[in-house]
């Protein structure tokens, strides 16, 4: 059984008024949400790329504001993000000042090969795959998934828009993610293997023990 991973520590904002309402918070870009001082650090101590820590950290504050109920923190979407995509740097890629990989990143084809067949929901044009969906982006998002959760003309490749879609859909099957339940339930949705919940866990304690 995983072990839900500790609370990590808020990431501090850019703008403490912008959080203060929901709706400014909401019109403001994710990557422009958490000071500066506060990502160089964290990266330092963490590992993870400036870019893609960006995109955790600003939608963790978005989140705390537009779902509070949540409790959803950085750390768990970057083990997401680690167990991945290596944080949008598989395969020697990295995600540029747009949040994009270099080269777009897609799962393998879901064609009941490796994994359970999922029948094709967005006629290839969001995965570039017509008969079966793949996953997508530096979170790995499936198309179903994607076009349920994310804002109508979002970029599936663009670390940001993955994050904020992650984040949206993790609260809504896991409700309060600081309890057991709600986290392990969260994941599952994301991912049901046993193993999954284990290895995000293992990346997200960790980088929570960094930034303490």
């Amino acid at each position: 059984m995983s072990t839900v991973p500790p609370a990590a520590t808020t990431p501090v904002a850019a703008d403490p008024a912008v959080l203060s309402d929901p709706a400014e918070a909401a019109g403001t870009p994710v990557r422009l949400l958490t000071d500066e001082n506060w990502l160089a650090g964290a990266a330092e101590k963490t590992g993870i790329p400036l870019r893609a820590l960006t995109a955790y950290a600003g939608t963790a504050l978005l989140t705390s504001i537009v779902t509070p109920g949540c409790r959803l923190d950085w750390a768990t979407l970057a083990g997401i993000g680690y167990v991945e995509s290596r944080h949008g740097t598989i395969d020697g890629g990295e995600l540029g000042a747009d949040g994009r990989p270099t080269t777009s990143i897609y799962g393998p084809r879901l064609d009941g090969t490796r994994f359970d067949r999922v029948e094709d929901r967005d006629g290839g044009t969001l995965d570039g795959d017509a008969e079966v969906d793949r996953a997508m982006g530096p979170l790995q998002i499936i198309p179903a998934t994607w076009m349920a959760w994310a804002s109508s003309g979002w970029d599936p490749q663009n670390v940001d828009q993955q994050a904020v879609t992650a984040a949206r859909y993790l609260c809504a099957s896991g409700g309060d993610l600081s309890t057991e339940s709600g986290w392990r339930a969260a994941i599952a949705a994301y991912n049901p293997a046993e193993s999954y919940a284990g290895k995000v866990a293992e990346a997200a304690s960790r980088y929570a023990d960094e930034v303490s």
